[in-house]
């Protein structure tokens, strides 16, 4: 994607929704826009259904924990195939109010994307017509993607920390 077509993205983006644009970057050439979780799904509704930009293919939505653990966040991908431009969106929220609109009513595909994304991360999706475990078992009561449990299994015994730098 051209920096001039990221220019235009970024700033119909602004006009329309001012203070809701947290961050816009071109990074590796892929234009970047961090955004207010609470402007998500107008901001996706407005690029899809914009003539000009026409990003109506969502080609994906994941969940993601923030470094610190301290937020989750939602990122879409959206393509524009006729003119071949894609965005990326990006949205964090507190861990403890994991909570954003759906976006099943712009897309139907995303009925599945958001429903494994509450599954591993717990994000629920406002509006969404049947958020439930997808991969995992319903009887599980923890998000497997999160980062709260730690990566290897503290009751080894015949584990040598020494000989791993620690």
């Amino acid at each position: 994607m051209s920096k001039e077509t990221f220019e235009k993205v970024n700033e119909k983006l602004k006009a329309r929704f001012q203070g809701a644009i947290k961050t816009a970057e071109l990074l590796y050439d892929f234009p970047v826009f961090t955004v207010d979780p609470g402007s998500t799904h107008d901001i996706i509704k407005f690029l899809k259904e914009d003539a000009d930009l026409n990003f109506h293919f969502l080609t994906d939505l994941t969940g993601m924990q923030t470094a610190d653990e301290k937020q989750l966040g939602v990122i879409y991908h959206l393509h524009n195939m006729p003119k071949n431009m894609r965005v990326r969106i990006k949205t964090f929220f507190d861990i403890n109010k994991p909570e954003i609109p759906t976006v099943t009513d712009l897309w139907d595909g995303a009925n599945w994307m958001e429903r494994e994304t509450y599954d591993f991360f717990g994000v629920r999706f406002k509006g969404h017509p049947n958020l439930t475990r997808i991969l995992n078992v319903d009887e599980m009561d923890i998000f497997p993607l999160r980062k709260e449990y730690p990566l290897e299994d503290q009751t080894r015994e015949d584990k040598d920390d020494k000989m791993f730098g620690r």
